[in-house]
């Protein structure tokens, strides 16, 4: 995995593990795959990934079976759409609207001429 430097690397193993649970793998109540596995598939130190285990857990999406390892959340899921949409919505979202503008870019360019534009990317 390549890293971007403005995002501490624990928060981007944090959003490849959440985009794979939205992809189902692994889906809920099952085990996530172990922080050995996980440091040495993406080439960082295992701490790194405790601490992204540890975020994930803290916003529960990941539980801990003592002695037994990870699991997803029976509402991963459903927490992790929630709070990309909200930051899509609130933080993407205002920024691709003002790059529209300075570019001179309408929704008509974006969805064709025959669509009905969406008035939430369009206003």
């Amino acid at each position: 995995m390549e890293f971007q430097k403005q995002k501490p690397i624990y928060l981007q193993i944090a959003d490849r593990l959440m985009e794979q649970i939205l992809n189902g793998e692994p889906a809920a109540e099952e085990r996530m795959p172990s922080v050995r596995d996980v440091a040495a598939s993406m080439g960082v130190n295992p701490n790194t990934v405790m601490r992204t285990f540890d975020f994930l857990q803290g916003e529960e999406i990941i539980y801990n079976r003592r002695g037994v390892g990870y699991y997803v959340t029976t509402d991963a899921k459903k927490k992790i759409l929630a709070e990309q949409r909200r930051e899509f919505i609130e933080v993407e979202l205002p920024l691709i609207r003002k790059k529209m503008q300075l570019l001179g870019i309408d929704c008509e360019d974006i969805i064709g001429k025959n669509q009905k534009p969406n008035p939430n990317i369009c206003q």
